[in-house]
């Protein structure tokens, strides 16, 4: 009579433990959702404001750790990445941060100080990450700040710098809008783009209005 072998028939009868902490890690690897990694190594770039590759590949690092640790669910079917958009945003981002830090030397450095003011500001893409994403873009032009998300009404609260006149609080709100269009056609789904077509008189997806540049 044969003795029976290690790991015969008792042993392949339950799972190994080990198996089953490699396969929570690989499940955890999984949840790092690539496009919240992104996001995050761009909010970590904006918080610096230094765009360099050392703070790239540490907000690339810390958006992994972050995913890992506190797995969330997919956002696949919330973002789309189109490069058009995602290029035009770029550079219309670049200007608009240059033209805004120009306005706000002319008040700083103006005879008299610059009356402010906190706008209402109601988006028409009702996406949660959409409207973090133009809020984090607002706070991010130099002379803007949001100071509070409405999120039942999709209501941005933004404080700005030079807003003493109707025309100066007008084109603030229209910025405000403008971006969020930028925003929506780089990252946001069909869905999300087809509310910004929905959007009654306040549709600015095509760059127009009184203030177009």
């Amino acid at each position: 009579m044969s003795e029976p072998r290690p790991g015969g028939e008792g042993h392949t009868g339950r799972a190994s433990p080990q198996g089953g902490t490699n396969r929570r890690h690989r499940g955890r690897l999984r949840a790092a959702q690539w496009p919240m990694v992104l996001g995050l190594t761009l909010l970590w770039m904006l918080l610096w404001g230094t765009p360099t590759a050392a703070n790239a590949l540490t907000g690339a690092l810390i958006g992994v750790v972050v995913c890992v640790v506190f797995p969330l669910p997919p956002i696949e079917t919330q973002v789309r990445l189109r490069p058009a958009g995602i290029l035009r945003f770029s550079l219309r981002f670049l200007l608009d941060m240059v033209v805004s830090s120009w306005r706000l030397n002319r008040y700083i450095l103006g005879i008299r100080p610059p009356l402010c003011a906190v706008l209402a500001v109601r988006l028409r893409c009702p996406s949660d990450l959409m409207l973090t994403a133009t809020s984090i873009a607002v706070s991010a032009v130099p002379g803007s700040n949001v100071l509070d998300v409405h999120r039942p009404s999709g209501t941005l609260y933004v404080h700005v710098v030079g807003a003493g006149e109707k025309s100066e609080r007008e084109r603030a709100r229209y910025e405000v809008l403008r971006l969020e269009a930028r925003v929506v056609e780089a990252f946001g789904t069909r869905a999300d783009v087809e509310a910004l077509g929905a959007g009654g008189p306040g549709n600015f997806r095509k760059g127009g209005g009184p203030w177009r540049r």
